[in-house]
């Protein structure tokens, strides 16, 4: 599965309506760590197909991250049925992300 790029337009559709766990991450694109947990992402999509791995630019769609009251980043929230179930702040090896998936 590949990563789905998130704005406001689709937001409800893709994140809010999913019958799958996300995995958002918030992220700029002039940012270190989250061009160091890119990779990780790609594999996360890639090789499980039960998680919808999302990326949301916080430049380019400031209003999401207000909601999600980003102050830094990058942010990984998992969202399962609408909800926030779990969130981390920075970046994380493979492992440590996959812990976060209910």
């Amino acid at each position: 599965m590949s990563i789905h790029h998130i704005n406001k337009n689709n937001f409800e559709a893709e994140v809010l309506k999913s019958d799958q766990v996300v995995l958002l991450d918030f992220f700029a694109q002039w940012c270190g760590p989250c061009k160091m947990i890119a990779p990780t992402l790609e594999e996360i999509a890639a090789e499980n197909a039960h998680i919808k791995v999302c990326k949301i630019d916080v430049d380019e769609d400031p209003d999401l991250a207000r909601m999600f009251k980003v102050t830094s980043i990058p942010l990984l929230v998992v969202m399962k049925d609408g909800q926030i179930v779990n969130q981390a702040l920075g970046a994380r090896p493979k492992d440590a992300i996959l812990k976060l998936i209910p």
